[in-house]
């Protein structure tokens, strides 16, 4: 599949129906989710066990799947889980779900970990610290998308795992939630990826 067709379909996906603020429930847009899935896939990364860690609506679990991929979601919000779960079978591909807090959720033989993971800026979120945590447990690869200007921090984070690439992206921001003041911003993210063996 070419990766302006993974964006079309995975455009269609519905998102979340009343988003979280406390969780950082921010849909990952399309483009950017191809590009994350793209660029793993073409390293090969999509072999094995495929794990979207904080999966959300599904977006990332099933753009792997339809890559090729055993993909697997995990999401604390059941609604969340619920919208995954109609998204996939609406395109009829199979990815596995897991309900559970990424903090204390096992898992075992993932080859890559894709993910957005939230950033930490609400008080209610765990912050990309558990998930990262939980990725370099876990898996051989970490493809994750993280503040600008966070590659000092990610560097040191995940020692002795070595970030391979940083790629700058724009990420197109929707308005989600009553504070928000404009219909899209625009903020500067950072692709990253990141080898664990």
């Amino acid at each position: 599949m070419k990766k302006r067709k993974l964006d079309m379909i995975l455009e269609r996906l519905e998102g979340f129906a009343a988003p979280d603020p406390r969780l950082e429930q921010y849909a990952t847009p399309a483009p950017i989710a191809s590009e994350l899935l793209y660029s793993a896939l073409l390293r090969g990364d999509l072999e094995g066990t495929v794990c979207d860690l904080g999966c959300g609506t599904g977006i990332l679990a099933i753009g792997a799947a339809l890559l090729g991929a055993r993909s697997v979601g995990v999401e604390l919000d059941c609604a969340a889980l619920k919208i995954a779960k109609e998204n996939a079978r609406s395109l009829g591909v199979d990815v596995e779900f897991v309900r559970g807090d990424v903090a204390s959720i096992c898992l075992r033989n993932v080859t890559t970990v894709i993910m957005n993971p939230p950033f930490g800026a609400q008080k209610g979120s765990l912050g990309d610290r558990a998930f990262l945590r939980k990725a370099m447990e876990i898996c051989e690869v970490i493809y994750s998308i993280h503040n600008a200007g966070s590659e000092g921090f990610i560097r040191r984070f995940v020692e002795p795992c070595k970030v391979e690439e940083v790629q700058k992206i724009a990420f197109p921001l929707k308005r989600s939630f009553k504070f928000h003041s404009k219909e899209v911003k625009i903020i500067e993210v950072e692709l990253y990826r990141i080898f664990c063996r």
